[in-house]
């Protein structure tokens, strides 16, 4: 990934999260207009990946953005809503960011 690529997929990531939270937050009121939000930056944050799709391809694009999202959004789960995973859980978001570490690999010379 180019670090143009990167910085959109960060920017992209910073839309889900946002996203997630709003929609946590929505769970404990039923506002809808909260609804509407969530739903509004989720289709913002769909819209982001396109471009990182064309640009990376869907395999790599999908894969770092789903890990991604998964730490980010555990880390607000966490810190923001004080919500704890099993340590089954965090052995699973290890495995995830070991599986796209491989996958995003620079690929060299290989056939």
């Amino acid at each position: 990934m180019s670090s143009a690529s990167i910085l959109w997929l960060a920017m992209a990531m910073g839309v889900f999260v946002l996203a997630n939270s709003v929609l946590r937050a929505y769970s404990a009121s039923t506002y809808l207009p909260t609804l509407v939000g969530a739903l509004l930056l989720f289709s913002l944050g769909n819209l982001m990946m396109v471009r990182l799709m064309r640009e990376s391809g869907l395999a790599l694009a999908i894969s770092v953005s789903s890990v991604v999202q998964l730490v980010l959004i555990s880390l607000v789960a966490v810190l923001w809503f004080g919500e704890r995973p099993s340590p089954r859980q965090l052995a699973g978001m290890a495995l995830g960011v070991v599986a796209v570490v491989l996958i995003a690999w620079p690929q060299g010379g290989e056939a």
